[in-house]
C-alpha cells in the first residue's frame, strides 16, 4: 500500500535501536524524509547510515537528550515543520512504589508525559498551519494493564493518554491527529535485558525466561519491532486522517478486554 507520505518530513525520537528505530525505517520506507534521535553518537550515526543503505531515504541524525531545552532546540533545528512526529522515551526502571522518592516521581513525569507534551508544543501549529499532521506517542501496555514495579511508568504515560485525548480533538479538524501504541513484549534490546535480569534473579537460564514471558502471550511469541513500525507508519499516513484519540495496543493478544 502507497502509504501517501511520500516527502513529508518525519522526527522520530529515541530512534537508534528498538521500535524507535523500526518507526523509523517503516517513515523512510514509505519515503519520508527522516530525523532520527539518540544519546550514543556513534550509535546514532551507524543507524543513520543503516537506514539510508536499506531505504534510500534522507536520514538526519540528531545526537541529543530530547528532555532538555537544548536537545529538543537542536531537533527543532534539524527539521523546524515537521508533518510527523513520533515521541519515545525510554521508562523509569523496575522499582517498588515504595522506593519512590518525590524527585524520582518528578524525572519520571518528565521523561513519560512532560517531554511529549512540550516536542507537541513546538510542532502542532505548523501541522495545523499545512492542513497536515501526525503524532503518535509511543507508551506501554501498561497504560491499559498496570503492572506492579512500573506503577511510574504506567501513571505517567497513562497522564499523557488523558492530557492529548482533548488535544486530540481540539485539532483533528485540521488534518492532524494525536494517536497512541502501547507496544507488549518486542524482541528489543530492552526486553533482553529485562529477562536476563529475571533470569538471574531466579537463577534460571535466558530460555527458560523467555519461555515463561512467552507463556502468557496467546500469540506464542514476542512481537517483532518491524510489525510495530508498520502500523506506526500506517497511524501516519495520509489513510489515517479519521483516526485520532486511540489507543493501538499491540501485545499478542495479552490484555484480555474485549474494550
Amino acid at each position: 500500500m502507497d502509504l501517501g507520505i511520500a516527502g513529508r518530513k518525519a522526527i522520530v525520537c529515541a530512534s537508534s535501536r528498538g521500535l524507535g528505530r523500526a518507526c523509523a525505517k517503516a517513515l523512510a520506507e514509505a519515503g519520508c524524509e527522516v530525523v532520527i534521535n539518540g544519546r550514543d553518537r556513534e550509535r546514532l550515526t551507524a543507524t543513520a547510515a543503516e537506514l539510508h543503505q536499506a531505504t534510500g531515504a534522507k536520514i538526519i541524525p540528531v545526537t541529543a537528550d530530547v528532555s532538555s531545552a537544548d536537545g529538543q532546540k537542536a531537533l527543532f533545528e534539524a527539521c523546524p515543520a515537521p508533518d510527523i512526529l513520533v515521541n519515545n522515551n525510554a521508562g523509569p526502571p523496575f522499582r517498588d512504589f515504595r522506593e519512590l522518592d518525590r524527585q524520582k516521581m518528578i524525572d519520571g513525569v518528565v521523561a513519560n508525559m512532560i517531554v511529549a507534551i512540550e516536542l507537541i508544543q513546538k510542532a502542532i501549529d505548523p501541522m495545523i498551519a499545512k492542513k497536515f499532521g501526525r503524532i503518535v506517542n509511543i507508551t506501554s501496555g501498561s497504560v491499559k494493564m498496570p503492572l506492579a514495579g512500573l506503577d511510574l511508568s504506567s501513571g505517567a504515560r497513562a497522564g499523557l493518554t488523558a492530557f492529548l485525548a482533548g488535544v486530540a480533538r481540539s485539532v483533528a479538524a485540521s488534518n492532524v491527529t494525536i494517536n497512541f501504541i502501547l507496544p507488549g513484549s518486542f524482541d528489543t534490546d530492552r526486553l533482553r535485558s529485562n529477562l536476563d535480569l529475571n533470569a538471574k534473579k531466579k537463577g534460571v537460564s535466558y530460555a527458560a525466561a523467555l519461555a515463561e514471558r512467552v507463556a502468557v502471550v496467546p500469540a506464542g511469541r514476542v512481537g517483532q519491532p518491524d510489525e510495530f513500525g508498520a502500523a506506526c507508519a500506517f497511524l501516519c499516513s495520509a489513510h489515517a486522517g479519521y483516526i485520532t484519540g486511540q489507543n493501538l495496543l499491540i501485545d499478542g493478544g495479552v490484555f484480555s478486554g474485549a474494550f
